[in-house]
């Protein structure tokens, strides 16, 4: 085994491990993951390039119990390949390209303005709080529920959904774990099919509407694909900007001449945003599957066998990055595969930097002096990587 996912020391910093494994070869077999890992920058660009190497969707088994799971992943775009990938990414980007993000944008600032003033509130009246409770997490959910057009009253149900179902991609979930995420997305499946009825009744201006309404000649989106895609934006948009959120803040007050430095700065925050995303990665690990015999930087793969790009390792590699190691916010040019890369790039990568732009910018200009208030609690999980809690005080 080339490292114990489930290890304690490893979950809390992988990162040496990834780089003794870079120095031995770019691509390791897992004997407990079943499949080859990609450690280097270049052969995990390899895997997410690679047309050989595909996202081939295998339904969760027993099938039976796993209903809403696995009609989510049908039809997703990130689980799909051409020419059917192609049809829902043409869709999905008309739809995304109606000026979401510009609509947005304001309204992303002005509440984490007011999300890092209720932190400073909380901070206040208790000496510390955590930031993942009043800003992290909750500004992603907001996002994503004001991009889909979820009326204000339902979208605390969105969190704890993306959260349950999110735990199906780690290795070895126990069997009561499935089961409350097949229940979150047999409820989400259901609140999205009546969302997305009632949008094409009474159309309004979020993606959802937008999604139902548009077409490709006589071509659109099914139900089943709507939903799946709804879905995927929450669970990506909201996992993934979370974690680099959380992430992103605890290398900065651990780095402090970095937060120092973007507080007298905030020119910096493009440039912070996507350092942020790659020094600690909020996801770790992306699966590929062989569709014909291939090879990867000299890794042989017959049809069928699966393989790994470890982001967080190809983050960290020299070969790309001047000294990998060290937090740099004005690091540039900054070539990590946070997003992704290929036909799979996210097609959400646009807002998720207004967001985490706009929470960094909250933060620096309102709390400038924020600091731990103590050791923050990681998340035991390896593929999603964050924090369960990250205490602050100013």
């Amino acid at each position: 085994m080339v490292f114990d996912p489930n290890d304690p020391a490893f979950l809390s910093d992988p990162y040496p491990v990834f780089a003794d494994l870079r120095q031995r070869a770019p691509v390791h077999w897992h004997d407990s993951l079943g499949l080859a890992v990609a450690v280097s920058h270049a052969a995990c660009f390899e895997v997410l390039r690679d047309r050989s190497a595909g996202r081939i969707w295998t339904d969760k088994t027993p099938v039976s119990a796993f209903p809403a799971f696995n009609l989510l992943h049908r039809n997703s775009l990130l689980e799909s390949e051409p020419p059917r990938h192609t049809r829902l990414r043409r869709l999905i980007s008309a739809a995304f390209g109606r000026g979401h993000t510009a609509r947005l944008r304001p309204w992303i600032r002005s509440v984490a303005g007011e999300m890092a003033d209720g932190l400073a509130a909380a901070i206040a009246a208790d000496e510390s709080a955590d930031l993942l409770t009043h800003l992290a997490a909750p500004l992603p959910v907001e996002v994503i529920a004001e991009l889909l057009g979820v009326p204000a009253a339902d979208r605390p149900r969105l969190q704890p959904w993306s959260n349950s179902i999110v735990k199906m991609y780690e290795y070895g979930l126990p069997p009561e774990g499935a089961a409350v995420a097949e229940r979150a997305a047999g409820e989400f499946v259901d609140y999205l099919r009546a969302l997305a009825a009632a949008r094409s009744r009474e159309p309004g201006d979020d993606l959802i509407s937008d999604l139902v309404a548009v077409r490709d000649g006589t071509d659109r989106l099914s139900d089943d694909e709507l939903v799946g895609t709804a879905v995927l934006l929450l669970m990506a948009g909201h996992e993934a900007t979370v974690n680099v959120i959380g992430n992103g803040v605890l290398a900065l007050l651990r780095h402090r001449e970095q937060w120092d430095r973007l507080v007298a700065d905030p020119a910096l925050l493009p440039t912070a945003v996507e350092e942020l995303i790659r020094f600690d990665a909020p996801l770790q690990l992306f699966e590929r599957t062989a569709t014909e015999a291939t090879s990867v930087a000299g890794h042989e793969l017959a049809a069928g066998d699966r393989i790994a790009a470890l982001l967080g390792a190809a983050a960290r590699d020299p070969a790309v990055f001047d000294e990998p190691d060290r937090l740099d916010i004005g690091r540039s040019p900054n070539p990590h595969l946070g997003f992704g890369a290929g036909i799979h790039y996210c097609v959400g990568a646009p807002l998720a930097r207004v967001e985490i732009a706009a929470a960094l910018e909250a933060l620096v200009t309102r709390l400038p002096g924020l600091r731990l208030a103590e050791e923050p609690v990681r998340r035991d999980e390896f593929v999603i990587r964050g924090l369960r809690t990250l205490p602050v005080t100013a």
